[in-house]
């Protein structure tokens, strides 16, 4: 991917997720220097949608590499899922963007549409996280699953949950 396509990509990404720093606990923003390097690695694909006029709009990364996502653990997709596992079809959905001027319209969709053909091809299994804003105020995981379900035969559950906790100590009152 060329180096101006990277750094468009990079400012849309930021803009996209700098919301988040605020609002999961988890860390959602890639550095440019992590962003630069995903988009480098050959065992990440990147399904890029352009514009009529030749503009890259939208990118969502895929991969069958799950070593390449360093906040997942393999070994617990190949233990529920063995038979995928043994073939290689265990892939994780990284991140989609699509540039403001072309949300609610097609570009989503049509890397959507890719990604579900491979994985019916493949007869695999696809992981993928949502923070939890994005899950419940966004509704985003519902979303996914209606337009995904429409397009193939497919059980989506969720398969785990990270709960983050804060204490808050007061200072107790002299007496």
């Amino acid at each position: 991917m060329p180096a101006d396509l990277i750094e468009g990509f990079y400012r849309l990404y930021r803009e996209a997720f700098e919301p988040l720093r605020t609002r999961a606990a988890a860390r959602q923003v890639l550095t440019a220097e992590e962003f630069a390097e995903e988009m480098v690695d050959t065992r990440v694909d990147k399904y890029v949608v352009y514009d009529r006029d030749g503009r890259a709009v939208a990118l969502t990364t895929f991969t069958d590499d799950l070593r390449t996502v360093p906040w997942i653990e393999p070994a617990y997709y190949a233990a529920r899922f063995p038979e995928q596992a043994a073939r290689n079809a265990i892939f994780y959905l990284g991140f989609t963007l699509v540039h403001p001027d072309h949300q609610g319209g097609p570009a989503f969709a049509l890397t959507l549409v890719q990604l579900v053909r491979r994985m019916i091809a493949s007869g695999g299994v696809c992981a993928y996280d949502i923070c939890a804003y994005n899950d419940t105020v966004r509704s985003m995981g519902a979303g996914i699953e209606t337009a995904v379900t429409a397009m193939a035969d497919v059980t989506i559950v969720g398969s785990d949950t990270q709960t983050y906790y804060t204490a808050e100590f007061h200072a107790r009152a002299s007496h």
